[in-house]
């Protein structure tokens, strides 16, 4: 049975697959992926394709590999689970000790949760418990960024700035207070991206001014922005800037580097690069465990953590925390990090790409930017150039752009966010395994998209 007929069976029986959920007018058809090999991935009618974003940023060592295959089959036949709460495993002994001589200073207590989601919920809860604990039980909000990113549940919903979910959130869940996002590409008018940076910083000032000090809890950000913003890498001003107004109002500063940690920026935390500005909190997950197993992680300091512990603790538990198996995966995957010096061959080999990409820019008008760190880009694709002009949402740019991408052997990251008011997008971010030659092919491909996305909106008259 081909792929296509087993998406039809499964559609019209019992089951249908996570797909069955989705909106039945999304018009990009979806691979039925069979077998997975480095950065390339396979669909049940053996098609190739390389594996553009990593999924969502989460393959960071590639598909299949062996060793941390071998080392999650070793901890399972060992100890296959041990809740937390009631006993301690080894597995996340080391994991949680690793991860502290990575993270440095300041971040010397590890909390292991099954995702981003989960990790984003308990450093909030984290840092709202130690606030109840210290005397201070009025600090209930939080600030973040629109445009934002920060999970799925429903309080990381709220946090969001994302437009679109105003409807859902609407007498259903309190939205956490937003400040602009210092975005780079689309300022307003009269600023470019430093002076735009200092007024985001400047709104922030006047937000916690406005809700006042002593209620407010932390301030969220992405220290390198994902899919919300296209990858935006703020000014170093506004990173020490934010550092500094949230040290003088007494506010936590916690960076979510869910999808630009790990080493994606080519240094170990995105929060490494501003070693004069780090966070209080860090949120860790997607290439923690690089999609062999569900993980996720806070990243504390032990003076929090430890005076805490002393109070009240931190009960708040899930029953997967610090699964064995899982940090079986996270410690596997940190060695094959040491073993394949993937940290600095992300920053060399990012700015390979991002030359390559550069390159592709002067092919296609079709690209108005490109921007990201390390091994963590994203290309905005606009109407025009010289204007910015956006392509209508109706045109579905990100939508169409996957579709040629799945045509021409690649499997890319795309949606539209905010119902486009930013911009439309796509993230390259293929695994940090990548070698010269698979980048090479991914660029080829990718001309050959972009070509065949400008002959289709040609034809329709929007370029």
């Amino acid at each position: 049975m081909t792929g296509s007929e087993i998406a039809h069976k499964t559609s019209h029986t019992a089951g249908g697959g996570q797909t069955a959920f989705y909106a039945t007018s999304n018009i990009v058809p979806l691979p039925l992926l069979e077998k997975a090999s480095g950065v390339h991935m396979w669909d049940s009618d053996g098609r190739r394709y390389i594996d553009v974003s990593s999924g969502p940023v989460v393959s960071n060592i590639g598909h299949g590999n062996a060793h941390v295959i071998d080392a999650m089959a070793n901890q399972a036949r060992n100890l296959d689970y041990a809740f937390a709460r009631l006993a301690r495993n080894r597995a996340n002994i080391e994991l949680s000790e690793r991860l502290a001589e990575l993270a440095g200073a300041g971040f010397e207590r590890v909390s292991l949760t099954s995702g981003g989601s989960e990790a984003m919920e308990n450093a909030i809860k984290l840092l709202r418990q130690h606030a109840i604990a210290t005397g201070k039980p009025q600090k209930t909000k939080l600030i973040t960024c629109q445009p934002s990113y920060h999970g799925a549940t429903i309080a990381t919903l709220a946090m969001n700035g994302e437009v679109m979910m105003a409807p859902f959130l609407d007498g259903f869940a309190e939205p956490s207070a937003k400040v602009p996002a210092p975005l780079a590409y689309r300022t307003p008018p009269n600023h470019d991206a430093a002076g735009y940076a200092r007024h985001c910083a400047d709104c922030l000032e006047a937000k916690i001014a406005e809700l006042g000090a002593e209620n407010v809890l932390a301030f969220v950000i992405e220290p390198v922005g994902g899919l919300s913003t296209g990858c935006v890498v703020p000014p170093t001003e506004y990173i020490h800037r934010i550092r500094e107004i949230c040290t003088q109002h007494g506010v936590h500063l916690v960076f979510d580097e869910i999808l630009c940690g790990m080493g994606r920026t080519g240094k170990f935390l995105a929060a490494h690069h501003w070693p004069g500005a780090l966070p209080d909190v860090v949120t860790m997950a997607k290439g923690l465990a690089s999609g062999y197993s569900p993980l996720g992680a806070v990243l504390a300091p032990a003076q929090l953590v430890d005076e805490l512990a002393g109070l009240t603790g931190f009960e708040f538990q899930y029953s997967y925390n610090a699964n064995p198996v899982s940090c079986a995966a996270g410690l596997a995957v940190l060695k094959e990090y040491d073993r394949l010096g993937l940290v600095a061959r992300a920053e060399e080999l990012g700015a390979h790409l991002r030359e390559g990409l550069e390159r592709l820019m002067e092919k296609s008008p079709l690209i108005g930017d490109i921007r990201g760190m390390g091994m963590l880009h994203a290309v905005e694709i606009v109407a025009d150039r010289q204007t910015k002009a956006l392509f209508p949402n109706d045109a579905q740019p990100a939508d169409r752009l996957r579709i040629h991408g799945l045509e021409n052997g690649l499997i890319i990251y795309a949606r539209t966010t905010s119902g486009g008011r930013y911009g439309h997008w796509f993230i390259v971010s293929p695994p940090l395994t990548i070698t010269r030659d698979e980048i090479a092919d991914l660029l080829a491909r990718l001309n050959a998209t972009l070509m065949d996305l400008r002959t289709e909106f040609a034809g329709a008259g929007l370029v």
